[in-house]
């Protein structure tokens, strides 16, 4: 007789997981999607850049630039992005509390279009310096959403989803990564003329969620902890899970809500303080430095160097390149096929094992690529090996850490 009652559940779980894949799309393509997107598209110009500013500073000042001030302009040129991205990092938590978590995400779409903007008057304008006040900006967008992104998510699934729910972080990164070096190829937007758009195309992943997002509900626990409003957060977890008994999720949030009670938002150097979180964030905090210091941007950053090396075609390594955004794309899906038989603590372990001993490899390889024939196919390997090893461990892993260290009470 049990059984009888078990179809009528298959209408709620299909409407659940509609409504939360459309929340999840909507957030990822504007936060770790936009991310790995402007990670990867700046990559394909650097010539056309580099031939742009040394043009711009002869019509400005009847000399070219000196040979060592133009790789140190597009170093800064690359470098401001993570700069931006530190300064939305501190930006996040400030507007995830003051506007809301959809409105966060929604407001930092602003950051995108001026620096789009920027980026497709740049050549007409003749200012490399556009170039650079839209690194940062965009940048600056994708520290809020990096930060933000997570938070919403895991606050509109359901507990047993919430896990799955955060590694999507990772896949809509490497998708970004993969999209902005195929969109970066020479027969699309990557040729010497269309530069600017590409730098611009950020624009689009930013409408799609400027037109999606407001679609969707709003975080249930901010709506209710935060802003006290009771009806909207039952109206919220309504339209996330769909016609259940909610009364469950309603009284945890409830009590937490009372747990809450009088109480402001930590700051860093407070949380440290609490002997009963200062072990979890200790471990965060190492494990976020690990991760951003770990050197794989620097390996996708030198991969067509590389590629060259190893005697791939000049017009070839552009393909070469999107293999290393596949591997992750790539590795991040068979994470999420492999972690609750391996466990996070082992792909995280053995990740970071793997890195450690594919960059020795890729080391040695350098050092002695001028000595031995077959050693720069060997660093190209090691390349492909070490994005691998990041993208099942460190990658996968890394906003899922969060919600295993800290507990919500």
């Amino acid at each position: 007789m049990e059984d009888e009652h078990e179809p009528p559940l298959q209408p709620r779980t299909q409407f659940q997981g509609r409504v939360l894949l459309l929340t999840v799309c909507a957030a990822g393509i504007g936060g770790t999607f936009q991310f790995g997107y402007n990670l990867s598209i700046i990559n394909a110009p650097t010539s056309h850049i580099q031939e742009f500013t040394n043009e711009t500073w002869w019509v400005r000042t009847g000399r070219p630039l000196p040979d060592q001030l133009v790789p140190l302009l597009w170093s800064l040129i690359v470098s401001l992005y993570p700069v931006g991205g530190l300064l939305g990092a501190l930006l996040a938590g400030p507007m995830a509390i003051t506007l809301g978590r959809k409105k966060s995400l929604l407001v930092n779409n602003i950051f995108v279009v001026a620096a789009a903007t920027l980026f497709g008057f740049s050549r007409r304008a003749g200012s490399f310096e556009m170039i650079m006040l839209g690194r940062l900006l965009v940048g600056v967008s994708a520290g809020v959403s990096m930060n933000v992104q997570p938070m919403y998510l895991g606050e509109s699934a359901p507990k047993e989803l919430r896990g799955a729910v955060a590694m999507t972080s990772a896949i809509f990164t490497a998708l970004g990564i993969v999209m902005g070096q195929v969109v970066g190829l020479r027969e699309l937007l990557g040729g010497p003329q269309a530069w600017p758009l590409l730098l611009a195309s950020c624009l689009v992943p930013g409408v799609l969620q400027l037109a999606s997002l407001p679609l969707l509900p709003e975080s249930p626990r901010y709506l209710l902890i935060d802003c006290g409003d009771s009806e909207a957060c039952l109206a919220a977890l309504q339209r996330l899970r769909g016609p259940a008994d909610l009364a469950g999720e309603l009284a945890e949030l409830e009590r937490e809500r009372a747990a809450c009670q009088g109480r402001r938002a930590r700051r860093p150097w407070e949380l440290f303080r609490d002997r009963a979180l200062r072990r979890q964030v200790a471990s965060l905090v190492v494990l976020g430095g690990v991760m951003e210091l770990c050197g794989n941007d620097a390996v996708y950053a030198y991969a067509s160097a590389v590629f060259s090396q190893a005697r791939i075609p000049p017009e070839k390594v552009q393909y070469a390149s999107i293999g290393t955004g596949g591997c992750e794309l790539l590795a991040a899906l068979l994470s999420c096929v492999v972690i609750e038989r391996v466990g996070r603590r082992m792909l995280l372990m053995g990740g970071y094992g793997l890195m450690t001993c594919w960059g020795s490899v890729f080391t040695a390889a350098l050092c002695l690529q001028s000595s031995l024939p077959w050693m720069p196919y060997l660093a190209m390997f090691c390349v492909f090996a070490f994005i691998l090893s990041f993208g099942i461990g460190p990658a996968a892993l890394h906003g899922l850490q969060d919600l295993s260290f800290l507990t919500r009470d």
